[in-house]
């Protein structure tokens, strides 16, 4: 007997709708399986970006997720805000100019950064020292989130320390070029002309290493929270490149990748330092080269909201 049925009577059913019976089977084993698989998947997903989060907490949040971050770290070290609470507020000083003024004012700026290019070819031509000076003031009154300006501007014309910053580059850069950057970012860059081998760094006859700097210090030595920090380094670089452009020197954009602490340990920057920007300005080359390139037309890059 078997649950209350003969051997003799279950055979039959099994033999007619035994297949049935395995088929089911093994569908529910299937759809177990599947659901195990997609729960464990799950669960490694959900792992895997807890691990990416844990090491990327050293990217740049935004400021609300950065105070967030970096409040209870520093609650006991800042009694207050970093500027006065009762910081003077004074009146603006305004000129206005006429509305022609300002049209051929802005013709005229725009005709001189039309004029930009990025150069590779540089004379070793000195240039006055007040000049590169007056250059970085301008670049210092570039805005910053709650005006920490956390920035600094490292200028380079000793002969040896170029030497030795171009053989850091020129290492880095040649195994980015051969295995970090990949086809299909070098064969874009082919048409430029460009490869890890950097004359200018040692022909310019000053360098610019413009540094972002992570946090600062407190009066107290707590640390100061920079807001902002990436975004306020990049308008104080654009100002600084214009003012290269403005004085009438050239420069070339340089973000050498996998350079900065060897260069921040060179230059003797403190940990809170990132390289956030090099910049070779002279004079150009007499036989020096640009590329044909052609910008975007103002339709191109314009939307208009009337």
């Amino acid at each position: 007997m078997l649950s209350g049925y003969s051997k003799s009577e279950f055979l039959p059913f099994f033999s007619k709708y035994g297949h049935y019976v395995f088929a089911i089977i093994v569908v529910g084993v299937s759809v177990s399986f599947f659901v195990q698989l997609l729960i464990d998947k799950t669960k490694r997903r959900s792992s895997k970006g807890s691990q990416l989060y844990s090491a990327n907490k050293s990217l740049e949040l935004a400021p609300d997720e950065e105070f967030a971050e970096n409040e209870e770290e520093t609650k006991e070290e800042e009694d207050g805000p970093y500027l006065p609470r009762d910081l003077k507020h004074v009146k603006y000083v305004y000129a206005r100019p006429s509305v022609d003024e300002m049209i051929v004012k802005s013709a005229e700026f725009y005709a001189i950064a039309n004029a930009r290019r990025t150069l590779r070819f540089f004379s070793s031509e000195p240039v006055p020292r007040q000049v590169v000076r007056n250059i970085v003031k301008a670049a210092g009154t570039a805005p910053s989130g709650a005006h920490t300006e956390p920035w600094t501007f490292c200028v380079v014309s000793n002969d040896e320390l170029k030497r030795q910053i171009r053989e850091i580059v020129e290492r880095e850069e040649e195994i980015n070029y051969k295995k970090r950057m990949g086809k299909r970012w070098t064969a874009d860059l082919k048409p430029l002309r460009t490869d890890w081998h950097k004359d200018y760094l040692t022909e310019a006859p000053y360098l610019i290493l413009a540094f972002k700097q992570e946090y600062g210090r407190l009066p107290n030595g707590g640390k100061k929270i920079h807001y902002y920090k990436d975004m306020s380094v990049a308008i104080a670089c654009g100002i600084l490149i214009t003012a290269i452009q403005y004085c009438g020197l050239v420069t070339l954009t340089s973000t050498p990748l996998n350079c900065g602490p060897a260069l921040r340990q060179l230059l003797g920057r403190p940990a809170n330092e990132k390289l956030a920007l090099l910049l070779p300005i002279g004079y150009p080359a007499a036989e020096a080269t640009v590329p044909d390139l052609q910008r975007k037309q103002l339709n191109d890059i314009l939307v208009e909201f009337e």
